[in-house]
């Protein structure tokens, strides 16, 4: 019988009970077996065993069921999405026999942030409870189910971080001369995926046109990042001024400004010079702008690297930069003929910051120097 249910299922070679998966044999009546098959949950439990005699004699056995974990998905969360900064609960109800536990794993392998003082490569727990969510937390969460019973069972809950789109410009003042190509960039962050467009200063839209405009779109990684780029080919005088890189989702907008702005012509040479080159190696962190021509000249306004050349700089070599410094200046006092008085406040200080620079000083160094001075003059002198 079933002790717990007080079931009697069978007497002597007779099954009494109803349930089709119980039998009994005996062994010349000396031995009974009690035969259960496609054991179910419902099946554990105490056992008895009875033989009438004048003293009745009674044996108990003990059955245990092991089931395999179960996630209840209507009792588990499923894919959410949430406003960045908000508080996130993820649940995942597991049954089975023995009880299993429940661990959390971020699907891609990083750590999960439960909050901003703690992240862990896993919780234990079948609550998740993550705290002011960020962009990085977004992805997919594995909530896993064990108890030591094949298989492991597990569910994918994807996590979804809605914000408003952000732009990151590098390079905010772009120069280029007149015929050369250029190419604009901007950097975008937004969840949902956000609408990316170029307009100049009048708010006209900025569309692909074969032999002067081409814009692509790249996604990041993540994959709430974009790479936006703007490439302007055969340079006109109407074509300087300020552009914008505009970006929408439904969460909000936001754009960002860049100005293009005339610059002199490189020099034509077969290729950098070993000056050139070092000094491209010499300042990690600098800002660089290229320009290209359909030749395969190339301006170099020099960027990261290492190394260190041993050229130094003769008085010749200051004079060279000053007289470079002055005609940018004079250049744009062409331009700029309502506001020529700023011309002598200009060299004056140009003057100033060259008579503290040793002959000994290296030409990269010296180079750089020029390009800061000839953007500081545009973007501040005029």
């Amino acid at each position: 019988m079933h002790f717990e249910q007080s079931a009697i299922l069978t007497v002597h070679n007779h099954v009494i009970t109803r349930n089709p998966r119980i039998s009994v044999t005996h062994d010349k009546h000396r031995t009974w077996f009690l035969h259960i098959s496609n054991v179910q949950e419902e099946d554990k439990g105490r056992y008895m065993c009875q033989i009438n005699t004048v003293t009745a004699k009674t044996q108990f056995g003990y059955l245990h069921v092991v089931v395999p974990p179960n996630i209840d998905d209507s009792l588990s969360s499923s894919d959410v999405i949430v406003r960045e900064g908000a508080d996130v609960t993820l649940t995942c109800h597991a049954s089975g026999s023995p009880p299993p536990s429940v661990k959390w794993k971020r699907d891609d392998g990083s750590k999960i942030a439960i909050n901003k003082s703690l992240s862990v490569l896993e919780w234990e727990g079948e609550v998740l409870e993550l705290t002011r969510i960020s962009r990085l937390d977004m992805g997919a969460y594995l909530c896993i189910a064990s108890n030591g019973v094949p298989p492991t069972v597990s569910k994918r809950i994807k996590v979804s971080v809605d914000f408003p789109p952000m732009l990151w410009i590098p390079h905010q003042l772009v120069g280029a001369p007149l015929g050369y190509s250029v190419t604009l960039e901007c950097f975008t962050e937004a969840h949902p995926t956000s609408l990316n467009y170029w307009t100049r200063e009048d708010g006209n839209m900025i569309h692909d046109s074969a032999g002067k405009y081409s814009i692509s779109n790249t996604a990041g990684s993540p994959a709430y990042k974009t790479h936006m780029r703007l490439s302007i080919m055969n340079i006109r005088e109407a074509d300087y001024g300020t552009y914008k890189c505009v970006a929408k989702n439904p969460r909000g907008e936001t754009d960002g400004t860049i100005r293009l702005y005339t610059s002199a012509p490189p020099s034509t040479t077969p290729g950098p010079s070993t000056t050139d080159a070092a000094a491209s190696r010499r300042h990690p962190g600098i800002a660089t702008t290229t320009t290209t021509t359909t030749t395969s000249t190339t301006t170099h306004y020099y960027t990261a690297g290492a190394g260190q050349p041993n050229t130094t700089l003769s008085a010749q070599h200051l004079q060279q930069g000053r007289n470079r410094i002055c005609s940018t200046v004079d250049a744009l006092c062409e331009h700029n003929v309502n506001r020529p008085e700023k011309y002598a406040i200009i060299m004056s200080k140009i003057t100033k910051a060259f008579s503290f620079l040793p002959n000994r000083t290296n030409k990269p160094i010296l180079s750089c120097a020029f390009r800061f001075i000839e953007i500081a003059i545009y973007t501040h002198g005029f």
